[in-house]
C-alpha cells in the first residue's frame, strides 16, 4: 500500500478535486521583455511559453516536470502578480476563477502562496517569529488573529523549539521549512513550489515532502510542485504536467517514476571520468577549527580538521546544518574562526559558488555578465561565447539574469566563475535545481577544472554527481570530518548516501 493509500484509504485520493479549476491557463504565450540597450532579436523575442493550456483541480497535488530553462519556473510565477517577470503576455492565467492579473495584493495572498527553489530569495526578517508574522504585518491582520495564524502554523510544523533563532542561524532545511510556514500564514487556497527540495538531505526531504502533503489533504491546499527529481513525491502527488516546447501536457504519474540518472549510470561523463590525475601536494588545511554564528548559540564547527591537494575533487557530505557551507566559507575566508586556522596556499586565485547564484549575478544581461570579469581574468568574447554555448545559455545572452530560471541562473554563475580559470574552485551545492543533461555539463566541466590542476571542494546533496566528479568523500557530523574515503568506496559503504 502505498503512503497515499495509508493516509486517505483507497479510492480517496481524488475525493477533493472539484470542477472548478484551481489554476487555468488558456492559450499563454509569454516572452521575456529585452533589456534596454539590447537589441531587438530577430523575429522578436523568442516564446518561452507558447500557447499553453493547463488545469489544475481544487485539492489537488500536481507535478510540472521538464528539463531546465522549460518554462516551468516562468508559468509558475505568471499566477502570482507579485513576482510576475517583465514581458509580452498573450491569453489568460486565472485562479479560482479570476484572472491573475486583476488580483490585487491582498487577494493575491489569500489565494496563492509562492515557495522559492532558495529560501535566501524569500526569507527577509531577522528571527524567526518575525519573518512568520511579516506578510500578516504588512496586511494589516489583526493582532489577535496573528498570534493565532502564526501559533497554529508553529504547532502544525514544530517550529516551536526554534521559534526564537535568527534566521541566520538556521539550517538549510530549517530554513526552506520557514519560507513554507511564512507563506501558509496568510492561508493561500493554491500553493506553488519551484524546486522546494533541491537543497534538502534525503531526511529532510522527505519530512518536508510529508508535511507539504499535509497541506494539501488536512489543510485542503492545492499544490502544484515544479521539480527536476519527481520520483520521492510520486506517493504523494494527484498528477503530473510535463513541460514539452513551452507547453504543459498532462502525463501518467508512472511515466515519471523510471527515469534513469545518467550520472548514475555514467553516460553524462565518460569524458570528465577518464581524466583523474594523482593529486599533488597540500595547497589547503583547516586546523581545529571552531565556529558559531552567534555567541550563546550552538557551534557549527568544533575542532574540525580538512586537508586538500592540489588537483583533487573533494565532496562534502552530510545532513542539513551538519556545517558543509560554513566550512567551505571558512576556506574562502569569508568567515573568521573563534578558534583554529584556515592556511589557504590558492587564496590568491579562488572562486566562490554560493547557494544562492543571485549573490555573484549584478549586470543587465547574461553576456554582460559573463564578460564582467574579462578584463582582470584575460579571456576573450569568443570564449564566453564557447563556454555560454556548451551549458545551453547562448540564446539567453540578451536576457536579464533574474529572467532566467533557478537553474539557468546556476549555470550563468558558474560559467562565470570559471571563465577566470581559478585554481581553487569552491561550489556550494553545484547541481540543485539542475534537470539530468545540466548536471551532467557541470560534472563535466568540474572534471576538466581538476586535470588543468584546479582543486575543487564542493558540498552537495546529489549522490551521483558527488560519486561522479569526486576523488574522495569527507562526512561531516557533529561540527568534524568524522570520515574520509575514496568517493566509490564512501556510497558503496554508506545506508543513507547512496546512487
Amino acid at each position: 500500500m502505498s503512503k497515499t493509500d495509508e493516509a486517505t484509504g483507497a479510492g480517496e485520493k481524488d475525493a477533493r478535486l472539484t470542477s472548478e479549476p484551481a489554476l487555468e491557463l488558456e492559450g499563454v504565450s509569454f516572452s521575456y521583455a529585452v533589456p534596454e540597450g539590447a537589441p531587438e532579436p530577430a523575429g522578436g523575442a523568442p516564446l518561452v511559453l507558447d500557447h499553453a493550456d493547463l488545469s489544475v483541480p481544487q485539492g489537488a497535488f500536481a507535478l510540472l516536470v521538464g528539463g531546465t530553462g522549460s518554462g516551468k519556473t516562468t508559468l509558475l510565477r505568471l499566477c502570482k502578480p507579485e513576482i510576475r517577470p517583465e514581458g509580452g503576455l498573450a491569453g489568460t492565467v486565472r485562479v479560482l476563477g479570476r484572472d491573475s492579473r486583476g488580483l490585487s495584493p491582498r487577494e493575491s495572498a489569500g489565494l496563492v502562496g509562492f515557495v522559492f527553489q532558495s529560501p535566501d530569495s524569500q526569507i527577509v526578517c531577522d528571527s524567526v517569529w518575525h519573518e512568520l508574522a511579516f506578510g500578516l504585518e504588512n496586511l494589516g491582520v489583526p493582532q489577535d488573529q496573528m498570534r493565532r495564524r502564526v501559533a497554529e502554523t508553529c504547532y502544525f510544523f514544530g517550529m516551536e523549539p526554534w521559534f526564537h533563532r535568527r534566521c541566520a542561524s538556521l539550517s538549510g532545511g530549517q530554513r526552506q521549512l520557514l519560507a513554507l510556514a511564512s507563506v501558509l500564514c496568510m492561508r493561500p487556497r493554491l500553493l506553488l513550489l519551484d524546486e522546494p527540495t533541491s537543497m534538502l538531505d534525503p531526511v529532510a526531504e522527505k519530512s518536508f515532502l510529508s508535511l507539504l502533503f499535509r497541506v494539501n489533504r488536512e489543510l485542503g491546499c492545492t499544490v502544484v510542485v515544479a521539480t527536476h527529481n519527481p520520483g520521492p513525491m510520486l506517493d504523494f502527488a494527484s498528477m503530473a504536467f510535463a513541460m514539452e516546447d513551452g507547453r504543459p501536457r498532462q502525463v501518467p504519474l508512472e511515466s515519471l517514476s523510471g527515469e534513469p540518472d545518467l550520472l548514475a549510470r555514467g553516460g553524462a561523463t565518460a569524458e570528465a571520468s577518464a581524466a583523474r590525475p594523482e593529486p599533488g601536494e597540500r595547497v589547503v588545511r583547516v586546523s581545529g577549527a571552531w565556529l558559531r554564528y552567534e555567541r550563546e548559540a550552538p557551534w557549527v564547527l568544533r575542532g574540525c580538521d580538512l586537508e586538500l591537494r592540489r588537483g583533487e575533487v573533494r565532496a562534502l557530505v552530510g545532513g542539513n546544518g551538519s556545517g558543509k557551507s560554513t566550512l567551505i566559507m571558512a576556506v574562502a575566508g569569508m568567515l573568521r574562526l573563534q578558534r583554529g586556522r584556515v592556511s589557504n596556499a590558492l587564496s590568491g586565485s579562488q572562486a566562490l559558488l554560493p547557494q544562492s547564484p543571485k549573490a555573484l549575478l549584478s549586470q543587465p544581461s547574461a553576456g554582460e555578465e559573463l564578460m564582467e570579469w574579462s578584463g582582470s581574468a584575460g579571456y576573450t568574447r569568443g570564449q564566453m561565447v564557447e563556454l555560454a554555448t556548451s551549458f545551453g545559455l547562448a540564446g539567453a545572452l540578451d536576457r536579464h539574469p533574474y529572467d532566467l530560471s533557478g537553474g539557468q541562473q546556476q549555470l550563468l554563475a558558474l560559467a562565470k566563475l570559471l571563465l577566470t580559470r581559478p585554481r581553487l574552485l569552491l561550489l556550494d551545492e553545484p547541481t540543485k535545481g539542475l534537470d539530468n543533461a545540466a548536471r551532467g555539463l557541470v560534472a563535466t566541466h568540474v572534471r576538466q577544472a581538476a586535470a588543468r590542476g584546479a582543486t575543487v571542494l564542493l558540498s552537495t546533496h546529489d549522490v551521483a554527481f558527488a560519486r561522479a566528479v569526486a576523488d574522495a568523500c569527507s562526512l561531516l557530523f557533529d561540527g568534524q570530518v568524522a570520515l574520509t574515503q575514496p568517493a566509490g568506496q564512501f556510497f558503496d559503504e554508506s545506508w543513507v548516501w547512496h546512487a
